[in-house]
């Protein structure tokens, strides 16, 4: 029986991950909480072995709740369940212990799929933050998830319209006001994202998609 704690601000997300999980037999929540704090208390009370944390929450954010429990309970599980898909954000996860790394947006049935591989012993990877990790646990059991489609996050919607008008990335970054490796990060995954083979087809894509996002 895997037992589960979650930590996440936002009741409705709770209330629906306990209603999915309210009949699997091999899956049980034993305790639920809003911020940080009371997420390193109720590990420490019910040592659960799967811990899934937001990054942002009150008090404490999942991050530094991740750091105390990763430190004082080895064995207990931790995969983060987040909206944040910047890169600095999910190393930062990474390196304070999780096991896994997931977008809220990614639906209930990767997260049952990202749960039962954290406990098996693997990494767990969202399939549209997994290629800027790859290479960091290329000797590691690391599952990727399959999307049922392709999910764009806004920021990278937003920059593939400046690509469809013609911008360099230098001039999107001066546009956006962020930095241009950041640009040439976000054309990068898209083009993994995207199965595309270099930046030409992402132009190109980026052309035929201007009107429909």
């Amino acid at each position: 029986m895997t037992t589960i704690v979650i930590a996440e601000d936002h009741q409705m997300l709770i209330d629906g991950i306990k209603s999915f999980f309210e009949y699997d037999e091999d899956i049980t929540i034993i305790g639920c909480v809003n911020n940080g704090e009371d997420l390193v208390k109720l590990v420490g009370l019910k040592q659960p072995k799967l811990v899934i944390t937001d990054i942002r929450m009150p008090k404490m954010d999942g991050i530094a709740a991740t750091e105390i429990i990763k430190s004082k309970y080895i064995h207990i599980k931790v995969l983060a369940l987040t909206m944040f898909d910047q890169p600095e954000a999910i190393k930062q996860m990474l390196d304070a212990g999780a096991s896994g790394y997931l977008l809220k947006n990614s639906g209930i049935k990767m997260l049952s799929k990202a749960i039962k591989t954290i406990i098996d012993g693997n990494t767990f990877f969202d399939p549209n933050v997994a290629f800027n990790f790859m290479n960091d646990y290329i000797d590691k059991n690391v599952t990727v998830g399959k999307p049922d489609h392709i999910i764009l996050s806004n920021r990278e919607k937003e920059i593939l319209q400046h690509i469809a008008n013609g911008e360099t990335s230098k001039q999107i970054a001066e546009n956006l006001f962020i930095a241009k490796t950041t640009v040439d990060t976000h054309r990068k995954n898209m083009i993994r994202k995207l199965n595309l083979n270099n930046g030409n087809e992402l132009v190109k894509y980026a052309i035929d998609m201007k009107y429909k996002f």
